[in-house]
């Protein structure tokens, strides 16, 4: 089980949807690193508009549908095994932001495959939804 609360720092990557890393989406790449190092998260977030550097506006809307919309990757842990991360960061973002905050975790607990979370969470230790 994984428990992180209190003080943490927060990255957050911000790359186009189309930026690859050795033919693979250089978001999951990014996720994929920060599950290997064994950090606390990491979430994907598509942006539905947005620009860079290059000024282009990148944008869902049906009239100007765009191919690359901005994607925040997001991740945190400790301030020590973040910036222990940091160079595969730099090895992977080529063209992008990487942004650091420092930010407080109230509760982040993972749960073990198989394991009964108890009935103060909620959920039943079964598959599926649980039945009111």
């Amino acid at each position: 089980m994984t428990r992180l609360t209190g003080s943490a720092l927060r990255v957050t990557v911000f790359v186009g949807e189309n930026d690859t890393w050795h033919r693979k989406p250089l978001y999951s790449e990014i996720v994929h690193r920060a599950h290997t190092a064994g950090l606390a998260g990491a979430s994907v977030f598509r942006g539905i508009e947005g620009f860079g550097a290059s000024s282009l506006i990148h944008t869902s809307r049906l009239l100007s549908l765009s191919e690359d919309l901005p994607v925040a990757v997001v991740i945190v842990d400790t301030e020590d095994r973040v910036r222990a991360f940091l160079p595969q960061l730099d090895e992977l973002v080529t063209e992008g932001l990487v942004i650091l905050d420092d930010c407080e975790v109230i509760r982040y607990v993972g749960r073990d495959a198989g394991a009964d979370p108890g009935p103060e969470s909620g959920k039943t230790g079964t598959k599926g939804k649980r039945s009111l």
